[in-house]
């Protein structure tokens, strides 16, 4: 086994994220390099010099002496951050076109959704009812992207270009032409109280785990077009409080809510929130990454590095993203 070697370690049982899958694309990108799998392939440890890993257990990384880069194959790298034993070396965050127009098709479907009342629908045809109701504009809508990273600006602007008012949050200031932009903890209630569809796309850290919650939903604003605010998260589930989001649900806070991503996954099928007629759920698919863009992707970067270049969305540990 030839130096220069790369690891694939994909810790999920998802169809798209099946093992072999990405090893073959891998392959196809990086001719002439050895790509392993692990567990199932044999290798020599002191071979790897690069890691592409999804949900990698704690302490995998470590048993490579010789490592010198960690690619996260999606945009969440709360599971690499959060091991004790990783390696220090540089972790790179996939960052492609493909994630973030997959994300930003998700959020703005499911906003759209929201807004055009489409469960309401749903349930009149399930009824064989014909009843359509009073359709509001779009630009009567607020919605607010909490998170203004790669994905959130996308969403953002997308969302704005279909007649949305739309304002943003971030921890730092961001600038965003047609959109308002709050920052920072003092500005965070201003942002809250004038939402109506609230997108959280803000990465797990320390800050923001467990932020969806009753004291958050509360903060929402209450005379929108809806009825009642909604939330939609598709980033990590470590933000949201489960319980609270049911409380909120049954007694009113909240109208409704889309979930992509659960504190505990796969969702558990005793949950209420599979039952709950407010609750719209996806499997933590809103932005699955194509193998081939990413595996090209890494394949670039790793070049690029040998070449003596610099690498592209290296992850600030001490940020979290």
């Amino acid at each position: 086994m030839s130096k220069g070697a790369l690891a694939l370690l994909i810790r999920s049982g998802d169809q798209n994220w099946a093992p072999e899958r990405w090893r073959d694309r891998f392959r196809t990108a990086l001719p002439g390099r050895d790509v392993v799998s692990i567990p199932d392939d044999a290798f020599d440890p002191l071979a790897i010099d690069y890691a592409a890993v999804w949900k990698p257990k704690h302490g995998e990384l470590a048993a490579f002496p010789n490592l010198k880069v960690i690619f996260n194959l999606g945009a969440g790298v709360d599971a690499v951050l959060s091991d004790p034993q990783r390696p220090d070396v540089p972790l790179v965050r996939v960052a492609v076109d493909d994630l973030t127009s997959r994300m930003t098709e998700y959020v703005v479907m499911h906003t759209l959704m929201h807004h055009r009342q489409q469960s309401y629908l749903a349930g009149c045809q399930a009824r064989s009812e014909w009843a359509p109701r009073e359709q509001w504009p779009a630009s009567a809508v607020r919605v607010g992207v909490l998170g203004l990273g790669v994905l959130g600006r996308h969403a953002a602007e997308m969302l704005h270009a279909l007649g949305f008012q739309v304002a943003g949050w971030s921890v730092t200031r961001k600038s965003l032409t047609g959109i308002s932009c709050y920052a920072g903890h003092g500005e965070l209630g201003t942002f809250l109280a004038r939402t109506d569809i609230l997108v959280c796309l803000l990465p797990l850290t320390p800050q923001t785990s467990g932020l969806l919650r009753r004291e958050l939903f509360l903060q929402l604003a209450k005379d929108g077009p809806l009825g009642g605010p909604v939330v939609i998260n598709a980033g990590r589930g470590g933000r949201q409080n489960e319980s609270d989001i049911l409380d909120c649900l049954d007694n009113g806070v909240l109208k409704a809510v889309t979930l992509d991503v659960f504190e505990a996954e796969p969702l558990n099928p005793a949950s209420r929130l599979w039952r709950h007629p407010a609750v719209t759920i996806s499997p933590h698919n809103a932005a699955d990454t194509d193998p081939d863009t990413i595996s090209s992707y890494v394949a670039g970067q790793i070049l690029q590095f040998e070449a003596g270049g610099t690498l592209e969305n290296v992850v600030d540990r001490a940020r979290g993203y």
